[in-house]
């Protein structure tokens, strides 16, 4: 299904579609949990999959351009009309901003400078949109591809998670380092229903490095004292039986793994030249991380970054420079060195926030509000830079063309979509092991293609 109108009449039509619930407020709560309900139990009463079976509905074509991510998520919601979709208006402060046309885009140099030299390795979908505008809501429908408050989204994993499940038996003997890492991960999303095996390694990066990789008492004793553990209970972490112990089993392995082990020191650890380089703060220092790790190739495919702060309801002007030049310094440090080493052309890079912010004139508070129309950024992975798809008004306030073959507004769903296809994963899989019984689609209305990847990013 294509274009706006008809995509306007299937969410219409469909009282579980997202826009029914968030765009429509005067449908109640306990309605939309008696809808909810009804269509959980009929699952259940249905039981017409055996759990574990995953069925590919559609056995689409994928990109399959990508070998890593790295997505970064700006949360509190940047200001897309001063980034990137700049837009001016009365209030906004030109000395500061300097606004350029690069690749027929304009830019705020001002602001972010290094990422100007970036521009053409970046693709810019200006026709995006979220489909809320509460923080924690859009920041966890962001990360699960679907409403949190549809059937299984409370138990949805993070798109990190199942892409390490997709992963899974792809990995090498030499593969040491989780598939999915969460770098200042705050409040990101985990595995959900499946297996802790395919959780985010969390951790907010220093350059100690990884923290517990030694014992205090010698590697020699620890060997030992792990060796007696599994004398122990090794057999209950091997069975067949016990999934709880065989995760326990997969973890304890997991841990040993990067114990006294020379290739984590490499990865995870930095010099203080080298955070200087990333602009020396937490969100640098993450994008420093992500690419030593992703140089290591030890088996991350998946990285989560989290940026936060950019809740800019006053005083814009005063607050976002300085955050933007954290950004600037950090993100456009990763795409040189990714570029250089020639991981960037095997690495898709996204970028985005929950939503927006409000066009045209800042507030009374000299701040802007919360807004749905967005961007989201693309890079890497054999993605064609250097241009906008989709533009917007000329405040920044509506999507005015869409620049997809869809021909509407992108949505979370799409960007998940987008994420699977660059990685060869088939985004219409469902999966028929969720507690439930109801059938876990990778992403959203598969069956209805209502959601699909921007193949436009590669053409």
């Amino acid at each position: 299904m294509k274009g706006q109108k008809q995509f306007d009449r299937f969410v219409a039509e469909n009282p579980h579609s997202h826009r029914f619930f968030f765009e429509r407020p005067h449908y109640s709560r306990r309605k939309f949990f008696q809808w909810m309900g009804a269509g959980l139990s009929g699952a259940v009463l249905a039981g017409n999959a055996q759990a574990g079976e995953a069925v590919a509905s559609a056995g689409v074509t994928t990109q399959n351009t990508a070998k890593n991510v790295i997505f970064v998520l700006l949360s509190g919601a940047i200001s897309h009309v001063d980034t990137f979709d700049f837009k001016q208006s009365v209030d906004t402060p030109m000395d500061v901003m300097k606004p350029e046309t690069i690749n027929g885009i304009v830019w705020p140099t001002g602001i972010m400078p290094k990422l100007a030299g970036n521009i053409p390795d970046m693709a810019i979908a200006r026709s995006a949109k979220s489909w809320a505008l509460q923080h924690s809501l859009a920041q966890t429908w962001t990360q699960i591809g679907r409403s949190p408050a549809a059937a299984l989204g409370d138990i949805a994993p993070n798109i990190g998670s199942i892409v390490a499940a997709e992963k899974e038996p792809y990995r090498l003997s030499s593969d040491i380092f989780p598939t999915f890492l969460a770098l200042n991960s705050g409040a990101g999303v985990g595995s959900g229903y499946l297996s802790s095996a395919y959780a985010p390694l969390s951790i907010d990066p220093s350059a100690a490095g990884l923290p517990d990789t030694t014992n205090p008492d010698g590697q020699s004793r620890f060997d030992s004292k792990y060796a007696f553990l599994a004398s122990l209970d090794g057999s209950l972490r091997s069975g067949v039986t016990q999934s709880e112990f065989r995760d326990l089993g997969k973890f304890y392995e997991s841990g040993k793994s990067l114990m006294y082990n020379s290739a984590v020191d490499q990865a995870f650890r930095f010099t203080d030249e080298e955070s200087t380089r990333y602009g020396s703060s937490s969100f640098g220092n993450a994008c420093l991380v992500s690419a030593k790790v992703l140089a290591a190739d030890k088996g991350t495919r998946y990285i989560q970054i989290i940026f936060g702060g950019w809740d800019d309801h006053q005083t814009i002007y005063t607050d976002l420079p300085p955050r933007a030049k954290q950004l600037d310094d950090g993100l456009a440090t990763l795409m040189a060195d990714l570029k250089s080493s020639g991981l960037l052309n095997e690495t898709l890079i996204v970028v985005q926030g929950e939503f927006g912010r409000t066009p045209g004139p800042v507030t009374a508070q000299d701040g802007r509000d919360h807004y749905l129309q967005q961007f989201v950024m693309f890079a890497g992975a054999k993605v064609k830079g250097g241009r906008a798809l989709g533009s917007t008004d000329a405040t920044g306030a509506q999507s005015t063309t869409y620049g997809w073959s869809r021909d509407r507004d992108i949505r979370p769903e799409d960007v998940e979509a987008t994420i699977y296809s660059a990685l060869g994963i088939d985004w219409t899989t469902i999966r028929y092991d969720d507690p439930f019984g109801r059938g876990f689609e990778y992403v959203p209305f598969s069956k209805d293609d209502l959601y699909g990847p921007i193949n436009e990013l590669w053409s």
